[in-house]
């Protein structure tokens, strides 16, 4: 089989893509526009992306193409009815970023509720030599005991938040966008009591017809003014511009993001006119960044095309 490897650059100059070798061969492309897509994959039988778009467009003058491998859980770059059509099947990498992420959340988290960026300097300064005690306390900030942690979408990802925000002494609820009621330990809530009753409330659901621009400048209104936001989900949940707003008015105390509604960051993005990093903490969507993370990544992808060959077709997306 002939692989085609489209976005290496995206999962980082230290993964490698030997264990793909066995396959048969393999051609491996550090970045691709959607301009190169169709003639890169023209005679490629199986197609490995990550963001790139997965339609007609891209893959009508690849007449070869049976199998489409993401490096990412989401799968919105991907028209199903096309795929389908076509007989080609598809899988996502679902699980493995669990811990990468939640980790991610709480860095985040802390970082904003400590004040850490303001500690850090204040030492390095020269002042905390200078000011006579061995405590400052310039910067206020609370534990995270007895409060409450709120969680949109509780899959694998949230579920792993809420066992440790559960472990730091916090009461857990969450919400399910869709409406969608199930049996968990921790407390189900409706959207708008979520938003009342959060002291942090982190993002871990997917990007669909319920969740984008879900938290806006309506949605932040309702929220506690001393409430902290964490996206580790999908930048397009969160309205950029309402958040910078949102914050600057002090409507919500703070917010760490790991995605952005465009990515990389787009220059005229308001989120950047704000440089005070007690209220906003942003990191370039590395939540899956631990080497470990992107490593199973990979793994993943060799494991999915190896059930393919082998016709075991579960958990495909198509």
């Amino acid at each position: 089989m002939k692989i085609v490897i489209l976005e290496a650059k995206s999962l980082g100059d230290d993964i490698s893509f030997t264990s793909f070798d066995k396959f048969g061969e393999v051609k491996v492309y550090s970045s691709t526009t959607r301009e190169e897509m169709p003639e890169r994959i023209r005679e490629a039988q199986v197609v490995v992306a990550n963001k790139l778009p997965i339609c007609e467009e891209t893959l009508k003058d690849a007449p070869d193409v049976e199998l489409v491998c993401l490096t990412a859980t989401g799968i919105n770059n991907l028209d199903q009815d096309y795929l389908k059509k076509r007989g080609i099947a598809a899988y996502n990498v679902a699980g493995y970023s669990t811990d990468g992420v939640a980790q991610h959340t709480f860095a985040l988290l802390f970082y904003v509720l400590e004040k850490l960026r303001f500690y850090d300097e204040f030492v390095k300064s020269g002042e905390y030599s200078r000011c006579g005690v061995f405590s400052y306390f310039g910067e206020k900030f609370t534990e995270l005991a007895g409060k409450t942690w709120g969680i949109l979408g509780l899959g694998a990802i949230g579920r792993k938040v809420a066992q440790i925000a559960t472990a730091f002494g916090c009461k857990v609820i969450w919400c399910s966008a869709s409406g969608s009621h199930y049996h968990s330990e921790y407390e189900q809530v409706e959207f708008d009591e979520l938003l009342k009753r959060s002291d942090f409330l982190s993002i871990h659901a997917p990007l669909n017809e319920h969740t984008e621009n879900l938290m806006n400048r309506d949605t932040f209104a309702r929220m506690k003014s001393t409430a902290i936001l964490l996206n580790l989900g999908r930048g397009p949940i969160v309205n950029d511009a309402d958040l910078a707003e949102a914050l600057e008015a002090g409507e919500i105390a703070a917010a760490g993001l790991d995605v952005l509604t465009v990515e990389p960051m787009l220059p005229d993005n308001p989120l950047l006119k704000i440089q005070d990093s007690r209220k906003l903490m942003i990191t370039p969507h590395i939540g899956w960044a631990a080497t470990e993370t992107r490593t199973r990544c990979m793994e993943q992808v060799a494991e999915n095309i190896s059930r393919y060959m082998k016709d075991e077709h579960t958990n495909r997306v198509v």
